[in-house]
């Protein structure tokens, strides 16, 4: 049975492309224009995967995700959020809000249908949104977008949070410096991969007991690093 995917964009161009795409590579697909009637197909035609614009009529993208992700009943569903806004900050509240991907508008039809693929591939085993990502002695708020240490409140720039944040998510799996990249500074984010290590060594400094031996993040050698908590 084909995959179905809920298209949520009241852009009629650009949804009826991207459903036309989308079935060519065996999708069946349900278009809503506005957030209300998402909702409503959401609900009724039970979708496997969501194509979410975050400007939308009647009920926005970013409170339809929130939505999604805190019923038991669609956590699970994979999200891609459209958008024409490229802001680090839209970037970081839809991906908090619980999206899996996000897409800045104009965009290429191959970089979005690898997307979609690669979001399909890691949907099995989806659980309701997490608020919090806690370790041992550290608890990550993910709507406050603080750092807790022995209760007690740790300071992190923007992108050591979103590090940390990632390291987190993947507790025992070792990440690549690509990857890393990828995930914390964005697909068209151009920087030296060094960039990964200076902010490895400034998050150890601030949640490793010896930063000159850490035990909560670990560095793979010739690979990457791995979160151990």
């Amino acid at each position: 049975m084909a995959h179905k995917v809920l298209i949520v964009e009241d852009d009629k161009t650009l949804a009826g492309n991207l459903g036309d795409n989308l079935r060519a590579e065996g999708f069946s697909v349900v278009l809503a224009a506005d957030g209300e009637e998402g909702l409503d197909k959401l609900r009724t035609e039970h979708p496997d995967f969501i194509i979410l614009d975050i400007m939308l009529p009647k009920l926005d993208g970013l409170s339809l995700c929130r939505i999604i992700r805190r019923d038991a009943a669609t956590a699970h569903i994979p999200i891609i959020m459209l958008t024409a806004r490229g802001t680090e900050v839209d970037k970081i509240v839809g991906l908090e809000s619980g999206a899996d991907d996000y897409v800045e508008k104009p965009f290429g039809l191959g970089e979005f249908l690898a997307r979609v693929r690669a979001v399909m591939r890691r949907a099995p085993g989806r659980t309701v949104l997490q608020d919090e990502l806690i370790s041992n002695d550290l608890r990550l708020s993910l709507t406050g977008r603080r750092l807790f240490m022995d209760g007690k409140e740790k300071k992190l720039s923007n992108k050591e949070f979103d590090l940390l944040a990632e390291l987190m998510r993947n507790r025992g799996v070792v990440l690549s410096r690509d990857l890393i990249l990828t995930k914390v500074w964005g697909y068209d984010y151009f920087v030296d991969k060094r960039t990964v290590d200076v902010h490895i060594r400034w998050l150890r400094e601030k949640i490793e007991d010896d930063p000159s031996n850490p035990k909560r993040i670990v560095t793979v050698r010739g690979v990457g690093y791995r979160f151990e908590g």
